[in-house]
C-alpha cells in the first residue's frame, strides 16, 4: 500500500478513538448524575449525542473512500470493515447513555432506594473494557482483547446479583415498582454497554486473525489462536 494509505488510515483510526473518548466521557457524566441525582449533569451526555452521530457518518464515509480508492484486501480489508463495526458499536454505546437519562427522569421523582453502589461497579468495569478494549486495537493485540471477553462474566454476575434484589425489593414493598423498573432498565443498559465493548474486542480479533470468536468464547484452540 503507498505511503498515503498510512495516514488515511492514522487520521480514520484518531476519528474511532475520538469516538471511543466520547463513549467513555457519555459513560462517566451518566454516572456522576446518578450518585449526584442531578438532571443536569445529564446534560453533557446528550450534548454528546450529535457528536457521536456524526464521527460514525465520517468514519463509514471514510472507510467507503478507502476501499474505493485502494482495493484493499486481506488484512488491510479486514482493518477497515471492522472500523465502521467498532464505530457502530461506540455510537450504540452512545445511546444507551442516554437512555439512562431518560429513565433517572422518571426515578428522581421519588426517594432513592438505596445508595447507587452496583451501578456505578457496573459502569466501572464497562468503562474498563471499553477502555481496553481500544488498546488492543491499537496495539494490535489478540491477547489484551481476549482478556476483555472473558471480563463479560463479572458484568454478567453482577447484573444477575442487582436484579434478584431488586425484585426482592418490588415482592417485598410493591409501591416501589416505578423506581425497581427504571434501575432495572439502568442496569440492562450497563450491562449491554460491556456486551459493546466484549463486541469490540471480538472485532479485533478477527482483525488480527482473521477469526470469527464471537460464538466460540470457551474454545480452548480458538483461545490459543486468539493469541
Amino acid at each position: 500500500m503507498p505511503r498515503q494509505y498510512d495516514q488515511d488510515m492514522n487520521r480514520l483510526e484518531e476519528k474511532l478513538l475520538t469516538m471511543a473518548a466520547t463513549a467513555e466521557s457519555m459513560i462517566h457524566d451518566t454516572v456522576t448524575a446518578l450518585v449526584e441525582r442531578q438532571l443536569a449533569l445529564f446534560d453533557p451526555v446528550k450534548a454528546n449525542e450529535d457528536k457521536m452521530d456524526r464521527l460514525q457518518c465520517e468514519v463509514d464515509e471514510e472507510t467507503i473512500r478507502l476501499v474505493a480508492v485502494y482495493t484493499p484486501v486481506a488484512a488491510d480489508l479486514r482493518l477497515l470493515l471492522m472500523t465502521t463495526r467498532i464505530a457502530t458499536e461506540l455510537e450504540r454505546i452512545g445511546d444507551l447513555t442516554v437512555d439512562i437519562s431518560f429513565y433517572a427522569k422518571t426515578l428522581f421523582k421519588e426517594p432513592p432506594l438505596k445508595p447507587f453502589v452496583d451501578l456505578p461497579s457496573m459502569a466501572e468495569i464497562a468503562m474498563d473494557m471499553l477502555r481496553r478494549a481500544l488498546d488492543a486495537f491499537v496495539e494490535h493485540s489478540g491477547e489484551k482483547a481476549l482478556a476483555v471477553v472473558k471480563t463479560d462474566d463479572m458484568v454478567d454476575d453482577l447484573h444477575d446479583q442487582f436484579f434478584k434484589e431488586l425484585m426482592t425489593k418490588v415482592l417485598a414493598a410493591p409501591e416501589t415498582v416505578t423506581r425497581v423498573m427504571e434501575l432495572v432498565l439502568m442496569t440492562r443498559a450497563f450491562e449491554r454497554i460491556a456486551d459493546h465493548a466484549v463486541n469490540i474486542a471480538e472485532d479485533v480479533i478477527y482483525v488480527i486473525k482473521g477469526e470469527d470468536i464471537r460464538h466460540h468464547h470457551e474454545d480452548d484452540e480458538v483461545r490459543a489462536t486468539a493469541r
